[in-house]
């Protein structure tokens, strides 16, 4: 089978042959359908302390169709067409029983997304139903890891909330699509530039204002009044103070964005303003069904966010032009397309 795999920072991912994959006990192999580039598949190519080894293939946003079942495998059958996490782990500890594979102490990765064929852990995999397609399949690990995020702010997230969104980018956009469905009030999304505007509406914003000297006097009225929640899904550095600067006393900043780089923010002034700082990483099983469900039931406004869809032979080009100013929100690697 032909996957991208990761050579090294500062060396080009390259399309190999590798043999195709061979399931464990609990696993599947999933042909796959459609995989999403990821920001953090952007961001941690590029640097040093978060890459993967080299050798490793990339891509974790899969969806596909079960062709290959392990020896212990009961929920599964050949033919499913799934959405699965992409990690593994021991499956029988507190956290792996509670649905959050995350939280388990022996938590491992499963990549290979952007490749023909790739493992799943079987247990942690969901089906898709029949409405779906792959590339709606594609758009369930993010939109899973945007619930998420918008479930821990749930304190603050109270009918009404005035809710600020920092970052136009995919886990911006699945945000405004689970806050909008989760009680918020208005919704303001900001970033440096207007190109996603029309999206961040359509996914249920209800203005958007672009950054510059006088974001929060254009946040303010916007929202009318400083945000409850701040979101900050961008992941660039300096924006988790921007966050705090931005939020009202004794509300809420949720950091998802991800920023993989040394960061400064002054403690005093989140302390004045009794910031509550919420961090979020992952997601859990019930987040995949949610979202599932959720698109099964005809809110299918995330396919906007699909913005181009590129054989596998594309994707090492498509990976570097990301990295510099783009136009795309998501790009999906079709490895059967031509």
């Amino acid at each position: 089978m032909r996957a991208a795999i990761f050579n090294g920072v500062g060396k080009p991912v390259t399309i190999e042959n590798m043999p195709d994959p061979t399931p464990g006990p609990g696993d599947v192999v999933v042909k796959v359908g459609a995989c999403g580039i990821c920001g953090t598949d952007v961001h941690s190519t590029a640097e040093h302390m978060f890459a993967p080894p080299p050798g490793t293939p990339l891509g974790h946003e899969f969806s596909g169709e079960v062709v290959a079942l392990g020896s212990s495998v009961s929920n599964l059958k050949i033919g499913d067409r799934v959405a699965a996490m992409p990690m593994s782990s021991c499956g029988v500890c507190a956290a792996c029983m509670g649905g959050h594979p995350y939280g388990c102490a022996q938590v491992g990765t499963k990549t290979g997304g952007f490749g023909e064929y790739v493992l799943a852990t079987a247990v942690i995999a969901t089906k898709l139903p029949e409405a779906l397609s792959l590339a709606d399949g594609a758009l369930i690990e993010p939109l899973a890891a945007a619930l998420r995020s918008v479930t821990m702010s749930r304190m603050a997230m109270t009918p009404g909330a005035k809710v600020l969104v920092i970052g136009a980018g995919t886990m911006g956009m699945a945000t405004v699509f689970w806050a909008r469905r989760m009680g918020a009030g208005k919704i303001v999304v900001t970033a440096r530039s207007q190109w996603r505007e029309a999206l961040a509406l359509e996914m249920g914003a209800d203005q958007f204002v672009v950054s510059d000297d006088a974001l929060a006097q254009g946040v303010n009225a916007a929202l009318g009044g400083m945000p409850d929640i701040v979101f900050e899904a961008a992941g660039a550095p300096g924006l988790m103070a921007q966050a705090i600067n931005l939020v009202k006393p004794r509300g809420v900043v949720l950091a998802e964005g991800g920023c993989m780089q040394p960061d400064q923010t002054i403690p005093f002034i989140a302390m004045c303003k009794e910031v509550c700082i919420q961090f979020s990483g992952a997601y859990t099983l019930n987040d995949f069904q949610v979202a599932v469900d959720a698109m099964d039931r005809g809110a299918v406004q995330p396919r906007s966010m699909i913005t181009e869809t590129l054989p596998l032979s594309a994707m090492p080009a498509a990976l570097e032009s990301l990295r510099g100013s783009n136009r795309q929100c998501k790009v999906m690697i079709d490895p059967w397309m031509q």
